[in-house]
């Protein structure tokens, strides 16, 4: 019988009110059944926002070192469960152990950036008409936040949001995907251990759409970070706008890689191989598109299709696996699908795009990284994001031509080029419209300490990550202090 895990409220562990679980299941292997799970409802959003409101005062009004200290036990107790958590990740969310490892090892990192952070939560002075005014301003927390997050990052966007949250002052509910939920009750176990205080930290299991619905309307929640499909986020917007709530969205991208005539090929197609289809292309910020030189694109797409024949399929805890599953049927069969529109659209196959159901793959969601050429930036495969190992080539003639075409799309998350032009990749950093730019690297990949998020419909709110998370996790206060007379 599996292992039933519960929901984190109040520094308890609780089953939740429904009295309902749900089984959460290896993608890797389907007879593999990992836990079963609290189906949260609205009385459970409930409790935990009520936990975190009650604990909200306290919290803020500890000093700040001693939230460090809780952070940096946290990044210990992380790090000394590495192996562990890394694992679990890899078992419910089919990711390699070596791209779990790397994650897990983020998460650690970005719990001890916001430890240096907390001191830092400051605001401005400045000079003020009146000569015997005192002008500054203060940083405040919110209060409670709502947080939502996706199933391809359990560690790393979990702690992205919740980290900054309650460095500066704010306590947190955390609704995490029923997909990989036993990661996000592995970080809870993480800052029990640490010993957080009661209410700081909440996290809930259960049905998006319900969990969801009941977290943004719950009186008490002053804000709501979401990262997630696009089509969600817009229904997220929607009602936060509806409420008067605070919200910051992290959404879908279409990005591309730009391959000029001058590149270095073999690391052109290295790092476009990395960015489309490790992770099994389950990042928002994976390659979609790679826009080649025409005079280069015969060999480019060759060695391109050598490169990812190569790569080997399996389960993400085996040594040697390079690409795992997809995360379960329903985006199997959305990655099939979109596979499909491509073919019909006149897109040539050039390699993979078939799910594999033989031998030591028929009880997984295992499909071949596929490759398309003659892709036109009207098509499907040039316009719409297929969350999966899929990507499509496309022709070009001059750099403003390409860069027209890189932008034509709706999202603007993350774009490359590979070039040894400088000035080539100037005009590039210039003219793309994409909040993340990587020149001679792959699309996907962000660091801690800068700023996360896209432009057009990839994004809406402030950035996350870095230094910049402090502008959607505080309020500012202005003062005008004068001495009594």
């Amino acid at each position: 019988m599996a292992q039933e895990y519960k929901n984190y409220i109040n520094a308890e562990w609780v089953a939740s009110a429904s009295g309902k679980t749900f089984d959460n299941i290896n993608p890797a292997n389907t007879a593999d059944i990992i836990g079963s799970f609290q189906d949260s409802n609205e009385q459970d959003i409930k409790q935990a926002v009520a936990a975190a409101k009650a604990a909200f005062i306290k919290w803020n009004e500890i000093p700040v070192t001693s939230r460090e200290g809780y952070l940096y036990k946290a990044a210990d107790v992380l790090a000394r469960r590495l192996d562990e958590v890394s694992l679990a990740l890899t078992r419910e969310m089919g990711k390699t152990l070596p791209e779990a490892k790397g994650e897990v090892g983020r998460g650690v990192q970005i719990l001890r950036y916001y430890a240096g952070e907390a001191r830092r939560m400051c605001g401005e002075t400045y000079p003020s008409d009146n000569a015997s005014t005192m002008l500054y301003t203060l940083r405040e927390p919110l209060g409670v936040v709502g947080l939502i997050t996706p199933w391809n990052f359990p560690v790393a966007i979990p702690l992205w949001k919740l980290v900054p949250a309650i460095t500066y002052g704010n306590t947190v509910v955390i609704r995490v995907s029923q997909d990989s939920p036993l990661t996000g009750i592995l970080l809870g176990e993480v800052f029990e251990e640490a010993g957080l205080p009661a209410g700081v930290v909440n996290i809930i299991t259960g049905n998006g759409r319900a969990t969801n619905k009941a977290l943004i309307g719950a009186e008490g929640v002053c804000a709501i970070s979401f990262t997630g499909s696009t089509s969600v986020g817009r229904e997220i917007y929607k009602r936060c706008a509806e409420l008067g709530k605070k919200v910051q969205l992290e959404m879908g991208g279409q990005n591309p890689v730009i391959v000029a005539a001058d590149a270095d090929l073999e690391q052109a197609v290295a790092l476009t191989v990395a960015g489309a289809f490790f992770s099994t292309g389950q990042k928002c910020t994976a390659t979609r598109r790679v826009i080649v030189q025409r005079s280069i694109i015969e060999e480019f797409t060759a060695k391109l299709v050598a490169k990812t024949r190569d790569l080997k399929l399996g389960d993400g805890a085996d040594a040697g696996t390079q690409i795992g599953p997809v995360i379960n049927q329903r985006q199997l069969e959305r990655i099939l699908e979109g596979i499909k529109n491509g073919t019909q659209e006149g897109a040539k196959l050039l390699c993979g795009g078939q799910r594999l159901s033989c031998d030591c793959y028929e009880k997984g969601f295992y499909i071949q990284p596929a490759v398309f050429s003659e892709v036109t930036p009207r098509m499907s495969l040039g316009q719409e994001e297929i969350f999966g190992p899929v990507l499509g080539v496309i022709a070009y003639d001059e750099l403003d031509e390409a860069i027209e075409i890189a932008n034509s799309v709706r999202y603007g998350l993350s774009a490359a080029i590979a070039t040894k032009n400088i000035k080539t990749a100037q005009m590039f950093i210039k003219g793309i419209k994409a909040g993340i730019v990587h020149v001679n690297s792959q699309t996907a990949g962000a660091e801690c300490h800068v700023p996360f998020g896209g432009m057009k419909q990839s994004s809406c709110g402030t950035r996350e990550q870095g230094n910049a998370a402090i502008e959607f996790y505080t309020q500012l206060k202005t003062v005008y202090l004068d001495l009594p007379a």
